[in-house]
């Protein structure tokens, strides 16, 4: 027999970039910490409800906010 795949709720996908009209920047620095994990990894975007334009974005402001001392690599430590 076939294992059963576990189903998970669907995020709703109301992208608040879309709603609102902008865009992700990399020094709203407390916007983008909720898309980031305890250990320092990206959300996906199923999992935060961004839409996957806005999600490339978000993903490229944090790595540019990184790269600044903005946001950390990584909360261990």
């Amino acid at each position: 027999m076939k294992p059963r795949k576990i189903k998970r709720r669907p995020v709703p996908t109301n992208c608040p970039y879309c709603q609102t009209n902008t865009m992700p920047d990399f020094k709203a620095v407390d916007t983008l910490a909720r898309y980031v994990s305890e250990r320092g990894r990206l959300h996906a975007h199923t999992r935060t409800g961004i839409c996957s334009k806005h999600q490339r974005f978000v993903a490229r402001a944090i790595k540019y906010a990184r790269h600044l001392a903005l946001l950390p690599f990584s909360e261990l430590t």
